[in-house]
C-alpha cells in the first residue's frame, strides 16, 4: 500500500470517526468516495468494505451513548424494522446486477446533496413538550418515519453507506427526538443496517481487508478526540461545515459517475478499461 493512500485512508478514518461520535451521523458518507476516487476502487469492492468499516465505527462510538441510556426504542422499531427491509432489497439489487457502477455513484452523489441540505435546515421543535395536537400529529408521522427507513435502507445497500444523515434529522423532525436521544439511536440502526446490506451483498472484499486498518485506526482516533470536545462544539457550525464537505463529495463522486458511465458505453475506452462485472457472475469471494 503506498504511503499517500495510507495517510489518506488514516486522515478520512479519523475524519469519520469524529463526525460519528459528535453528530451521531454523516461522517460515513464521505467513505464511498473516500475508497472509490482516493483509493482507485471499483464500486463492487468499495460498497462492502465501506459497510464494514460503518458498522465497526459506529457501534465503537456507540457505547458513551449506550452509557447515558441516549436510545430510543419505539422511534428506533418504527424506522428501523423498514430500513432493514430496504437494506436487504438495496443490497439483493446490487448483488444481482440490477444498478450499474454508475448508478451507484449517482445514487450516492443524489443523496450526499440532499444530506447537504437536510444539515442545513433548521430543526424546530425538538424538545417541545408532549400535546395532544403533537400526540395526534406523531402517530400521523409514524407512517411518514416507516418510508424515511425504507429509503435509508435502500441507499445502505445500494451505496454502502449507514444513512445516519437522513436518520438523525428525521429522528428529531418527525419522532421530535431531542439531538443527543436521536444520535445514539441513530448509531445503532447505522450498524445493523450495515449488517444486513453486507449480508445482502453476498460477497466479502477479501483483497482489500487490509485498506481497513489505517481506517479503523484513524476512526478510533477522531471518536476519541470528538468525544473529548463534543460538549464545546457548536451544532449549528458542525453541521454547516459537514454541509460543506457532503457537498464537495457529491461533485467528487458525481464527476466519477459520468466518467465511468463513459467508460461503459464507449466501446474502445471499455475494451482497454475493464469494469467489474456485475456481482451476480461473480462467486462470493
Amino acid at each position: 500500500m503506498a504511503l499517500g493512500t495510507l495517510v489518506l485512508l488514516a486522515g478520512g478514518g479519523g475524519l469519520i470517526g469524529f463526525l460519528l461520535s459528535v453528530l451521531g451521523a454523516g461522517g460515513s458518507i464521505l467513505l464511498l468516495p473516500l475508497l472509490v476516487s482516493g483509493a482507485a476502487l471499483p464500486t463492487r469492492e468499495a460498497v462492502p468494505l465501506s459497510l464494514l468499516v460503518v458498522m465497526l465505527l459506529a457501534l465503537a462510538n456507540l457505547g458513551p451513548y449506550v452509557s447515558r441510556g441516549q436510545f430510543a426504542p419505539r422511534p428506533a422499531l418504527i424506522l428501523g424494522l423498514p430500513a432493514l427491509a430496504g437494506s436487504w432489497i438495496g443490497g439483493s439489487w446490487v448483488k444481482a446486477g440490477y444498478i450499474p457502477e454508475p448508478v451507484q455513484l449517482a445514487v450516492f452523489a443524489a443523496a450526499a446533496l440532499v444530506a447537504s441540505w437536510l444539515l442545513t435546515r433548521h430543526r424546530p421543535g425538538a424538545n417541545a413538550e408532549p400535546t395532544t395536537a403533537t400526540a395526534a400529529r406523531g402517530r400521523a408521522m409514524a407512517w411518514v418515519l416507516a418510508g424515511q427507513g425504507v429509503l435509508v435502507g435502500l441507499l445502505t445497500g445500494i451505496a454502502g453507506v449507514g444513512g445516519g444523515f437522513a436518520i438523525v434529522p428525521a429522528l428529531v423532525l418527525l419522532a421530535g427526538l431531542p439531538m443527543a436521544l436521536a444520535s445514539g439511536t441513530s448509531l445503532l440502526l447505522i450498524a445493523v443496517n450495515a449488517l444486513v446490506a453486507l449480508a445482502a451483498l453476498g460477497h466479502w472484499p477479501a483483497s482489500q481487508l487490509p485498506l481497513m486498518l489505517p481506517l479503523l485506526l484513524g476512526g478510533a482516533l477522531g471518536a476519541v478526540v470528538g468525544q473529548r470536545l463534543a460538549p464545546h462544539l457548536s451544532d449549528r457550525r458542525l453541521r454547516q461545515g459537514f454541509a460543506a464537505l457532503l457537498l464537495g463529495s457529491a461533485l467528487l463522486t458525481g464527476a466519477e459517475a459520468i466518467k465511468r458511465h463513459q467508460v461503459l458505453s464507449d466501446p474502445a475506452t471499455g475494451a482497454s478499461r475493464q469494469l467489474p462485472e456485475p456481482a451476480s457472475r461473480h462467486r462470493p469471494g
